[in-house]
């Protein structure tokens, strides 16, 4: 009989407002070493700010532990890929400077990158398909090749859990196989993934396990057994149409 696997993320009772409006009431979630799971739920559910309260850039409250501790001691092993649209991408700055930026709690924010870590920032470009582009600005890419650079920076990081924000948004399809076959290696190497997603059709494919919120918790649990019919409706309303869930 195999042992279960440890839980790496542990969030419980986290609740959020904005003003008068409730974004997150008593959400939480169990997320096991070497897994994918999808963050799921209908526009406004609270997807991106469940992963924000978990990281501690929202002020909510509940409790959350990573490895065994307060998240806040956890946070070099955790690297957090924010959505695309969040991000000024006219700062002028070069691609590979980015990566970088996923190093420097090795090299601090004005510290010079050592030879070994030039070197680890450059494969995590080769490993997402941006080589060549180490020396372009990172402005002039389009939107897809934005994305797998911020993969690339999370890469670098050498991180243990991956918490990914709409990863796939806006993007074409060749860098949406590139950036799922990066997580899912990851995940076979003994990395955990966590990843607000959208995309109903993919879920079973891509992820293993599957988080349904809206506002709450409202299922979460392997993608075979949680991903049903009667939990999406839960979520989303009985009117959903999606001929893969069971």
């Amino acid at each position: 009989m195999q042992s279960r696997a440890p839980i790496v993320l542990e969030a419980r009772g986290i609740t959020l407002r904005y003003g008068e409006v409730l974004a997150l009431d008593q959400a939480e979630a169990s997320i096991p070493a070497a897994s994918m799971t999808a963050i799921v739920g209908p526009n406004g559910a609270g997807k991106s700010s469940f992963l924000k309260s978990v990281l501690g850039l929202e002020p909510a409250t509940g409790t959350v532990r990573a490895f065994g501790l307060p998240v806040a001691q956890a946070l070099p092993r955790i690297a957090y890929v924010p959505q695309r649209a969040a991000v000024d991408w006219g700062f002028p700055v070069r691609v590979i400077d980015v990566v970088l930026m996923g190093t420097y709690r090795q090299t601090g924010l004005l510290g010079r990158a050592s030879a070994p870590i030039r070197a680890r920032a450059e494969a995590a470009l080769d490993r997402v398909g941006m080589a060549d582009f180490a020396s372009r600005q990172i402005g002039a890419l389009s939107g897809g090749q934005q994305q797998r650079v911020f993969l690339a920076r999370a890469l670098a990081q050498g991180a243990d859990l991956y918490l990914l924000d709409e990863p796939f948004a806006g993007v074409d399809a060749a860098t949406e196989a590139a950036i799922i076959d990066v997580l899912k290696a990851l995940r076979d190497g003994g990395a955990t993934v966590v990843a607000v997603h959208h995309d109903l059709a993919t879920v079973d494919s891509y992820f293993d396990r599957v988080l349904l919120l809206n506002r709450r918790t409202l299922a979460e649990g392997a993608v075979r057994t949680t991903f049903t019919r009667a939990n999406l409706a839960l979520a989303y309303g009985p009117a959903l149409h999606l001929d893969s869930a069971a």
